[in-house]
């Protein structure tokens, strides 16, 4: 039976972690800081703006936050980072929002993520520091997080991901965090063979503690208690008395993210969740599979961790679109027409902080928008999880395989991969067909990963469990303070 972690799993070990902490002097954030970065201790603040952003010290665990000052160095905290996309740039009345998750430590939200995974553990003694390294199996930024957030919490990390992955991952990963890096086959659909690494992890490394997040509830509970609460503090930022929260569009991934659309629906319950996919590999859409460009959305499978009921309608997007905007929003010429077109200069300097899943993201709410004909009063929020920044090696690939950009070539791209988006390669899912896309996990968890049949049954069937998964944060914040006092840091 799935179970929250409420309770301390081994003393020992705990006792191990709190002495490394108080020698390393590691302090935890809780993770409603995380959500309210103005609960964080004067001391701790102060410290913060002498430290850059992606700088490998502990107190950025504190900035594990959307609230982050857009800056790279000495930052504090202010609003939610998010940029609202005008109709000049996509052609439609509804307004359409998205989360900025350049300011995060690394440059991406994932490493709210791999926190919730991996302090839960450290804090009921599940985890020593010690001893044991973490095992991040990701497509991308997942593991970036994870490497990240062990070297700061000081542990070492073994990251696990696909070969064809962008080199700015693994150079990073390999030279500034010092992780153990392992490359597997295939490119940002091949899951499976990272499972396969992880068995043999299991099976020959005892120091190993795997956190998967295709698996692991930390994951969608950090979102569902920080990423839900940050987009309707947005939302509420911008609404008039006559707007609609309408939807709210994800990435299927590791079905993390997705999961802020579970505490949305507790304010909003209309609200249309859009899960998002590419066209090349419509995991969802038809049961189907194949390879794909747009990195850091993973598939060919169900994330054991996604609560499909609360999920309305599927999106796949064509990855050519969103390789053609990404050179679009990243060339000299490709901005320069975007501004021919009446596209606010303010704007323009914006647009580098979406990376190729953001743009996915983006062309999925400019569909649903279409397809649900949603109005100027229609809010529709996504995410952009990380930055271009990430895939500057793809738009050189790009320019040298396709030549340098053009005018007419941005002309073409504006009109056919943004403007053109069109309603086809989309469902709304009926309660039949949820089920169906739920049942697809036996093939992945039961049969392959080991998990048990009256489990997946219990993600179905049972009513109370999703809304249990998502609220232990409660008792680990107790935790985390009573780690904390233990460590004496706080003093």
């Amino acid at each position: 039976m799935i179970r929250p972690i409420t309770t301390i799993q081994n003393e020992k070990v705990l006792e191990s972690a709190i002495k490394r902490y108080k020698e390393l002097g590691i302090i935890l954030p809780t993770f409603k800081q995380m959500r309210n970065p103005e609960l964080i201790p004067e001391k701790i603040a102060e410290k913060l703006k002498n430290i850059g952003l992606w700088d490998f010290n502990p107190l950025n665990l504190f900035r594990i936050t959307w609230k982050n000052e857009p800056k790279e160095f000495g930052g504090l905290y202010g609003k939610v980072n998010y940029l609202e996309l005008p109709k000049a740039l996509t052609g439609i009345d509804a307004r359409i929002v998205l989360l900025i998750g350049k300011w995060f430590p690394t440059g991406a939200h994932k490493v709210g993520a791999a926190y919730g995974c991996l302090a839960p553990q450290l804090i009921t003694g599940g985890f020593d520091p010690n001893f044991n390294k973490a095992v991040w199996p990701s497509t991308g930024n997942y593991c970036r997080g994870g490497a990240f957030d062990s070297k700061i919490m000081g542990t070492e990390s073994i990251s696990i991901l696909p070969e064809e992955m962008s080199k700015e991952r693994f150079e990073w990963l390999r030279d500034k965090v010092g992780s153990e890096v392992i490359a597997t086959h295939g490119s940002e659909s091949n899951v499976k063979e990272i499972y396969d690494k992880v068995w043999e992890i299991r099976r020959t490394r005892p120091d190993a503690v795997v956190f998967n997040q295709f698996d692991e509830f930390g994951n969608p509970a950090w979102h569902y208690n920080t990423t839900g609460p940050a987009l309707e503090e947005v939302y509420n930022y911008l609404k008039t008395s006559t707007s609609n929260f309408a939807g709210y569009v994800s990435a299927t991934g590791s079905a993390g993210t997705i999961a802020g659309g579970d505490y949305l629906r507790t304010i909003h319950p209309h609200i249309n969740v859009i899960a998002s996919e590419a066209l090349q590999c419509p995991t969802i859409l038809q049961n189907g599979f194949g390879a794909h460009r747009i990195e850091g959305i993973g598939d060919k499978h169900i994330p054991w961790i996604h609560n499909i009921k609360n999920t309305n309608t599927i999106t796949a997007i064509d990855d050519e679109d969103c390789m053609r905007i990404l050179r679009l929003f990243n060339e000299k010429d490709g901005l320069n027409y975007l501004k021919s077109q009446g596209v606010e200069q303010e704007v323009i300097d914006q647009l580098h902080l979406l990376g190729i899943s953001g743009i996915s993201n983006m062309l999925s709410a400019i569909k649903a928008a279409k397809h649900f004909e949603y109005t100027a009063d229609d809010f529709i929020f996504t995410l952009a999880t990380d930055s271009a920044e990430m895939y500057q090696s793809r738009v050189h690939e790009l320019r040298e395989e396709r030549g340098n950009y053009s005018p007419l070539q941005a002309a073409k791209d504006f009109e056919m991969c943004l403007l053109g988006q069109r309603t086809d390669n989309m469902k709304e899912l009926s309660y039949t067909d949820k089920k169906m896309v739920h049942n697809l996990k036996y093939f992945t968890w039961v049969e392959q990963q080991a998990k048990d049949v009256e489990d997946l049954n219990q993600l179905w069937y049972d009513r109370t469990i999703w809304k249990s998964m998502f609220e232990q944060v409660e008792k680990w914040d107790e935790l985390i303070n009573q780690f904390n006092e233990r460590t004496g840091l706080l003093k």
